[in-house]
């Protein structure tokens, strides 16, 4: 099985009452519910608050620099993320294309690369 980041970026949201966004969130709430059955979902946020950005973090001459909101060169910032753990592409697109149909916005499709693929880069545990 692999390791999948199904997103959306939150400039694709168009703007939305509440009774849409209540029966978007009911749509959705029935994919995840799915995903869980099927056993193929490891994580989901439900979505982040694009109201409250906690802060920025970066290592400044070896120390740490905060800032309050992001720091981000353009408008395109994370919505909302689901990861699923599927056996393949096609199954990945699968689910993305559900939660694409439920909320009626575009999800980008991301495979995590194996536990192979990141121990040969160095960047991951032995």
């Amino acid at each position: 099985m692999t390791e999948y980041l199904i997103s959306f970026n939150d400039e694709w949201v168009p703007v939305h009452t509440a009774e849409e966004m209540g029966a978007k969130g009911t749509a959705v709430r029935a994919v995840i519910e799915e995903m869980q059955d099927k056993d193929v979902l490891v994580f989901t946020n439900g979505g982040l608050d694009p109201s409250d950005v906690v802060c920025s973090v970066e290592a400044v001459d070896g120390k740490l620099a905060f800032s309050d909101g992001p720091y981000v060169e353009t408008k395109e910032h994370l919505g909302g993320l689901v990861v699923v753990d599927v056996p393949d592409e096609e199954a990945a697109r699968y689910w993305a294309g559900r939660l694409a149909t439920a909320l009626e916005w575009p999800q980008e499709v991301h495979r995590f690369p194996g536990p192979s693929q990141v121990r040969r880069s160095g960047s991951g545990k032995n």
